[in-house]
């Protein structure tokens, strides 16, 4: 990460692109107002964009292209000059970046927890048996099947407002939402309660902005460096890592999440079935001082998982194509 913008002159314009939802461009303004702190004689603007993925809403993720398909039209924008800069959710961002792309800074991060969210119950365990939940992602999915087998889970589609009316149109007696995008959008008095990861471990990257730029753009990476958290940086390095060597993505239930004890990481995975039958549980602690030893503590939860067996769910699930849900920021 380069150390300031000593090297460099102030930037006169900057563009960012994001997409459209909500929530996506409270983020995106978020970035914008911290930028325009930093360098108050700069026009900053936002180039606002649809994605494939928010256009798709019929067909799984994991048969049309992906995590993938939320940023696609974001780095055709970088690619091409349209934009200096992309602002995603994190746990949106393939582990992998096409060639070409980095990721220039990781935003201090927002609380990581899932959320429970109903008008009528103040947390799972006053639901009653038959209950229905809704929830976008399988890892929540597993963890509510395999914690609280008397639940009905049910896929939970659209932004984060599109869920909250299903929600209060009756449709399910409560739903399992990210924390961090409720409280970004001013909407924590919906909070009944939070899961703490005892119960809900997090996805890779939950509650963290990345801010990304074409590689070669070392000028933005200069002017992007005070808002980089390196902290939460090694904390998400490590979680993707889980991700990336396990070769998970969204149609794999798996969660990586690590937080700081001192100066400490403890950093906790796991990887089950969908149907909560089989869940590996697998942890470590290091105190790192990069981005890359945090990936070696990454590596080495992976390891311990792939040792229990995580390649063969990982296959197992992938083979029996498991039911997606597109993975949004919420």
């Amino acid at each position: 990460m380069t150390a300031g913008v000593s090297s460099f002159q102030p930037p006169k314009k900057l563009v960012i692109a994001s997409r459209e939802s909500r929530l996506a461009m409270w983020q995106a303004e978020h970035v914008q107002v911290a930028l325009q702190k930093l360098y108050p004689s700069c026009d900053v603007t936002i180039l606002g964009m649809t994605t494939r993925g928010d256009q798709i809403l019929d067909r799984t993720l994991s048969k049309v292209g992906g995590k993938g398909l939320f940023v696609k039209e974001l780095e055709a924008a970088l690619a091409d000059g349209r934009a200096d800069l992309a602002v995603h959710s994190l746990k949106d961002v393939p582990m992998d970046l096409p060639p070409g792309f980095a990721l220039a800074a990781i935003l201090s991060r927002e609380d990581p927890r899932d959320a429970f969210v109903s008008n009528q119950y103040d947390g799972l365990d006053a639901l009653p048996p038959g209950s229905v939940v809704g929830t976008s992602s399988l890892r929540r999915e597993a963890l509510l099947r395999a914690r609280y087998p008397s639940l009905v889970v049910r896929p939970l589609r659209g932004n984060l407002d599109t869920r909250l009316r299903k929600l209060d149109a009756g449709e399910y007696a409560a739903i399992i939402l990210a924390a961090s995008g409720l409280k970004r959008l001013g909407l924590a008095d919906r909070i009944r309660s939070v899961l703490e990861p005892e119960v809900s471990l997090p996805a890779a990257g939950q509650g963290a902005l990345g801010i990304e730029t074409a590689d070669d753009r070392d000028d933005v990476a200069a002017w992007l460096a005070p808002l980089h958290d390196a902290r939460t940086a090694y904390a998400v390095s490590a979680e993707r890592a889980v991700s990336r060597a396990l070769a998970g993505g969204c149609e794999v239930p798996l969660a990586a999440y690590a937080d700081w004890h001192g100066e400490r990481l403890l950093l906790r995975g796991f990887v089950a079935m969908p149907d909560g039958s089989r869940i590996l549980r697998a942890e470590a602690c290091s105190t790192p001082a990069s981005e890359a030893a945090a990936e070696v503590l990454g590596r080495q939860v992976a390891d311990a998982l792939a040792e229990q067996g995580a390649h063969d769910i990982v296959q197992t699930v992938r083979g029996a194509g498991a039911r997606v849900s597109p993975a949004t920021d919420v």
